[in-house]
């Protein structure tokens, strides 16, 4: 039976009655009194929760010089807002606790044995961890791994618990906050930040994992809050994006008019989403856990319709954990394997050449770059011959890329195809990894349930971005 975290709030809670107030119970009507004093005395947060909406949001803006996707969180009591880099494979929210800024009467670390340490899969140590001293520290305090994805780097990650809060949505606009008590996340120590965005105290990750956020507010408000998700990243870095979770509409407003509504889900197209798993690290087939990340078959490359020649075994899942196409918001630019790379750059030089452009040198991170030329404007960027990714060997099932999101403008004159070469396999375990700016006013939703991937291309078409969503901050 799966245990809520409201319950678990209301147990620990309880569990503090002191020896003289059981005496006091003996009365009924004593204890009506008190269970009265004590529904009166929660968290206006968790009469929040109690209703049960059908959707939260948060916000999310680009930090310019990272190139990260940054989302501001309400954490603790009082609440505080804190910032967060946005990892979509990421297992659980961990964060910075002792920085001397977070200060909250609500936090709780877990102890071994308790049921946020089992539904967090978590470890104890019998020991003290270095650094983590947040409200003491117990050798009876359980442990996660949590991963700073953008270096590379592990840290041990206490298991901790305090109310967090998001607001409302009827899918066309903002509404009021409401609050999940007992929330679980890991502290983590303050030198992993320094990687991350200015300001930003750890990362959201919104991965397949139990105590990732949209499994957690699933599990908070029960059945009627659906195991979905949906992002939508801002290209530019001075207005938000939006994070949607659980079951709504996606009214967004056109650019020309900011009266008019359009529920851009009509666009959506559908692929299945792939469970991985996590890379062996073997040249032997031993099948690893499975991966908090995103992954979709991809089953053909198209450069102006056209397919292009690349080694398809290398998209295929494999036992070890290699191959497929992952998602992510942590990599800012697509990334290729090397043959295939190669093949995409060989096709679009060819189909650009009518273009009258001429190659220049390369502008770091990119290795292909142009003078701008003849090549217009449009209304989806530089008009560049589109690139498209087909899945499932289904020709009409393709997610088509256009100049906005497959070009970047690096001067006045100059522009590089924003695709990177990642290496040759095997040395990478993963051919393709879409990265942020190719997520950039497209709409994805994630259905954990039924294990399907959801997108639009890009709103461009309907001349719409990610950031013409009505918030009330």
């Amino acid at each position: 039976m799966p245990i809520t975290i409201s319950k678990i709030f209301i147990r620990s809670n309880l569990s503090q009655i002191s020896p003289n107030q059981t005496v006091l119970m003996a009365s009924s009507s004593i204890i009506q009194f008190l269970l009265f004093s004590f529904l009166v005395s929660l968290p206006l947060s968790i009469a929040q929760a109690s209703s049960k909406p059908k959707a939260l949001i948060l916000p999310v803006n680009k930090d310019a010089t990272t190139l990260q996707y940054v989302t501001h969180l309400n954490i603790g009591t009082p609440l505080a807002k804190k910032d967060f880099v946005v990892d979509l494979g990421g297992a659980h929210l961990w964060m910075d606790c002792d920085d001397g800024s977070y200060v909250s009467s609500t936090f709780r670390q877990s102890l071994c044995g308790s049921a946020p340490c089992s539904v967090a899969k978590a470890t104890c140590t019998g020991g003290c961890v270095p650094g983590h001293h947040k409200s003491g520290c117990s050798n009876e305090t359980c442990y996660v791994l949590s991963t700073n994805t953008i270096q590379g780097r592990l840290e041990v990650g206490v298991v901790s618990r305090d109310i967090i809060a998001l607001q409302s949505t009827d899918g066309a606009k903002s509404g009021s906050l409401v609050s999940i008590p007992d929330y679980i996340f890991a502290c983590a120590n303050a030198w992993d930040l320094k990687s991350l965005a200015s300001g930003a105290k750890g990362m959201l990750g919104l991965g397949r994992e139990q105590i990732a956020l949209p499994k957690q507010l699933s599990s908070s408000f029960g059945g009627s809050f659906r195991r979905k998700f949906a992002i939508c990243l801002p290209s530019d870095s001075k207005s938000n994006g939006v994070m949607f979770f659980g079951d709504s509409p996606y009214v967004f407003y056109p650019s020309y008019n900011t009266s008019k509504a359009i529920d851009v889900s009509s666009r959506f197209k559908h692929t299945k989403l792939y469970i991985n798993t996590v890379f062996t690290g073997s040249s032997t087939v031993i099948r690893g856990p499975p991966s908090p990340e995103y992954f979709v078959r991809v089953t053909s490359i198209l450069v102006n319709r056209k397919p292009i020649p690349i080694n398809r075994a290398f998209l295929e899942f494999h036992a070890n954990g290699t191959g497929g196409t992952k998602i992510s918001t942590v990599e800012p630019y697509i990334q290729l394997e090397s043959t295939i790379y190669k093949a995409v750059v060989e096709a679009f030089d060819e189909e650009i050449s009518v273009w009258n452009v001429s190659k220049v040198a390369p502008v770091a991170p990119f290795k292909d770059c142009y003078s701008l030329g003849n090549m217009g404007i449009t209304g989806l960027g530089i008009s560049v011959p589109d690139i498209a990714f087909e899945f499932e060997n289904n020709k009409n099932l393709n997610w088509g890329m256009y100049g906005a999101n497959t070009m970047v403008e690096v001067s006045r004159d100059v522009v590089c195809l924003a695709f990177l070469d990642r290496g040759e396999m095997p040395l990478i375990t993963t051919p393709i990894v879409i990265g942020a700016h190719q997520l950039q006013d497209n709409l994805l939703q994630f259905d954990l349930h039924s294990n399907r991937l959801a997108f639009t291309e890009t709103l461009l078409w309907e001349e719409v971005e990610c950031s013409n969503f009505k918030f009330d901050l």
